[in-house]
């Protein structure tokens, strides 16, 4: 690839422009030349040009140029907006608070992770009992200079002498797991690699894990993953003498994994194909029986919460869209002879879990947490006093636990963890938030607004109390739709910035998700995607017609799943956004299964190569395939990473160069690889904090909205 200079803006005007947050100054950029190539793909008949397809070899060195070059624009871009390094203090300054977990117990101690403020990564800190000193266990700044290696506790031996834990490594999604001993902090020799979606589950001198073969020279990041099987490993052992327990040659693409259930009697595998549907399987460990079936085929979701006196308890969606818990004998399983402990009822059941005991039931109402207690047959029942209409989560623990834990939080309630007395139902504060803000001046509520076809949508907004609906305040609209994931009320200290300046958040309950049950999910997969898209054109129309933003003032986000959102939203409205911040995002919906893990995404989206419909469905709303030369599209910001090895970057790569080759207008269309990272998890703080700074500066410059930081 050759050299090529940049031009950008005239310094005097760019920086006139940018004092009074206006971009009317603004040219055109001038992006790096990104070569084509004559690649044709056809489907049934149809054909596909692909001219950047290589850029989908994410190692080359061409590739690799091309994203120096790149990031040479955006930063450069970026560095031009005169009120980005007031921002990136003001938020530096948000989040310097000290972040915890809820506490979790093994034996005699006490585990959690915390944020001392400003820390890359949480430290992982043990104590003995709830009144002993705190002392660090595992602190991963030390492993890494950059904060980029990130630790979690992923299961402890049955009489917690042990705990194996994982590493991960600049954001990828490969695991490393090793083992500790918990008394002395003594690292033991156990190193396990090639393990991804997996926990640690102990029986016995070992434990259960699930791994991949070891992949083939430069293809770790973005590979075909295949063969994900169910390995014993013997604590001292290397692992070329690890056990195979269950792997499935007939079906290489399938995800298996599982747990021992709490009294060690059973393990419980799980046959997964993607991201929907799974098939149940146990094996009596005791015996070494085989792995007998317990719920069959793909269609369904079944969860063993518990094993009690024989039975199973079950989370199911089987004939219960909005989910239920049953009883399932194991000498008699037929769907006959279930009992209902916690029968189906007009709101989503998200989960159960068990600790003291006691079984906890966890329910959407209109996408806010709703928790009940009962005993394991469903009697005794009794809702848990949460401190509003939020999202909460917890409660879990061994059989013997008398206090449990649970955290609570809203859009303008900082995450706060409370203590509870299983034996007297009460709950009290174990650890509040205290942040740079007064969460008093915002407020929060939920509307209902009617999607294209009529359906009717929830969706949460925040801003400033007293906000005047002028059509003159900045919003931003994020969103998701999909996998089943539900979009509950959570607390984010970057949303002060924009709240701070008086912006608008919104955030609707797309179909696609889970906030309303199984039949929700179905209406927004396949080949109903769609209507995600009108759900969330609709959520924009409505904040316009509102009187709380304009069309110029408007910007959309999402990440993962919700890149694709923003993705087709905005090639499908570009008249309708200012701007646009897919992130990670799904953009080549005809080739998205050929990478890494994206074919376990195939029952959520359907695949152009086996299936005419799927083909010409994916066609008509792929990011990638839907840009228009000419069209005036938004300013537009992508974000990826060079270590994401689940939504590879190349999905990223492709659609902005195409996007950068389309646009119309003189909006700039950038994109921002970040390095030694990956989809999101194990994130340093500096580097959240670098780029959520660039989000909001790029944000308020292209809305032409006054930014309060800037010192006059």
């Amino acid at each position: 690839m050759k050299k090529i200079s940049f031009l950008f803006f005239a310094g005097g005007l760019l920086a006139a422009g940018c004092q009074s947050g206006k971009n009317e100054s603004a040219m055109k950029l001038s992006y790096p030349e990104t070569r084509t190539e004559d690649q044709v793909d056809n489907y049934f008949g149809s054909d596909i040009n692909d001219p950047y397809r290589w850029l989908e070899v994410d190692t080359a060195a061409e590739v690799e140029a091309w994203v120096k070059s790149e990031n040479e624009v955006t930063f450069s871009y970026l560095e031009t907006i005169p009120y980005r390094a007031a921002i990136r203090q003001r938020y530096e300054e948000l989040f310097n608070y000290p972040k915890l977990s809820s506490p979790f117990k093994a034996g005699d101690y006490y585990f959690f992770y915390k944020n001392d403020g400003l820390q890359n990564q949480s430290v992982i800190y043990v104590q003995k009992g709830l009144e002993g000193a705190p002392e660090v266990f595992i602190d991963p700044n030390a492993l890494s200079a950059e904060g980029t290696v990130a630790i979690g506790l992923v299961g402890f031996s049955g009489d917690n002498k042990y705990v194996a834990y994982s590493r991960q490594e600049a954001g990828s999604d490969w695991q490393e797991i090793r083992v500790m001993e918990v008394a002395t902090k003594k690292e033991m020799p156990d190193l396990l690699e090639w393990v991804k979606f997996s926990g640690a589950s102990w029986w016995k001198d070992g434990f259960f894990y699930s791994r991949y073969p070891e992949p083939a020279p430069g293809m770790e990041l973005s590979g075909d993953n295949k063969n994900h099987s169910v390995y014993y490993h013997k604590l001292g052992d290397t692992q070329d003498k690890d056990q195979l327990i269950y792997r499935d040659d007939k079906n290489p693409d399938i995800y298996h994994f599982g747990g021992v259930t709490e009294d060690e009697k059973y393990f419980i595998l799980y046959k997964q194909p993607g991201t929907d549907g799974f098939a149940t399987y146990y094996k009596d460990l005791d015996k070494n029986g085989p792995f007998v079936e317990l719920f069959g085929g793909y269609t369904n979701k079944s969860t063993v919460v518990q094993h009690t006196n024989g039975k199973f308890l079950v989370h199911t969606d089987i004939d219960a869209p909005n989910y239920r818990l049953v009883a399932v004998d194991i000498k008699n399983p037929a769907k006959e002879n279930w009992v209902n402990v916690i029968p189906e009822s007009e709101h989503f059941l998200e989960g159960a879990t068990t600790g003291g005991k006691k079984l906890f039931a966890s329910y959407l109402e209109k996408a806010t947490t709703r928790i009940y207690q009962s005993d394991y047959d469903g009697s005794n029942r009794k809702p848990i006093q949460l401190p509003g209409l939020g999202s909460a989560g917890g409660f879990g623990g061994k059989e013997d636990e008398n206090i449990l834990f649970y955290s609570y939080t809203s859009f303008v309630f900082p995450p706060t963890i409370f203590k509870y007395d299983v034996s007297t139902g009460q709950s009290s504060v174990f650890y509040k938030t205290e942040l740079t803000f007064n969460p008093e001046d915002f407020e929060e509520k939920q509307v209902t607004y009617k999607s294209k076809d009529g359906t009717e949508v929830t969706m949460f907004i925040v801003h400033k109390k007293g906000l005047e609906l002028n059509g003159q305040n900045p919003a931003y609209l994020y969103g998701y739709g999909g996998f089943n994931i539900s979009m509950t009320p959570f607390f984010s200290t970057s949303r002060i910035i924009l709240l701070e300046n008086g912006g608008v958040f919104a955030m609707p309950n797309l179909r696609g998700g889970g906030e309303y049950g199984e039949e929700w999910h179905k209406d927004g997969m396949l080949l109903n995607k769609q209507n995600v898209f009108d759900d969330f054109i609709a959520a924009g129309e409505y904040l316009i017609e509102q009187g709380y933003t304009s069309k110029e003032k408007l910007a959309i986000s999402g990440g993962s799943n919700g890149g694709l959102l923003v993705g087709a939203c905005m090639t499908q409205r570009p008249d309708l956004f200012a701007v646009a911040f897919p992130a990670v995002g799904v953009m080549d919906m005809l080739r998205y299964h050929k990478f890494t893990v994206g074919k376990g995404w195939i029952p959520e989206y359907g695949c152009a190569d086996s299936s005419e419909v799927d083909f010409k469905n994916l066609l008509a709303y792929s990011p990638l395939h839907n840009l228009k030369e000419g069209v005036e599209y938004p300013a537009t910001m992508i974000n990826t990473a060079d270590h994401d090895d689940r939504v590879v970057p190349a999905h990223s790569f492709k659609f902005a160069a195409a996007l950068q080759k389309a646009q119309g207008g003189d909006k700039p269309v950038l994109i921002r690889i970040e390095t030694n990272a990956g989809h999101g998890a194990g994130k340093p703080t500096k580097m959240i904090i670098d780029e959520q700074a660039d989000l909001w500066s790029f944000f308020f410059m292209n809305t032409d909205s006054p930014v309060k930081y800037l010192k006059k």
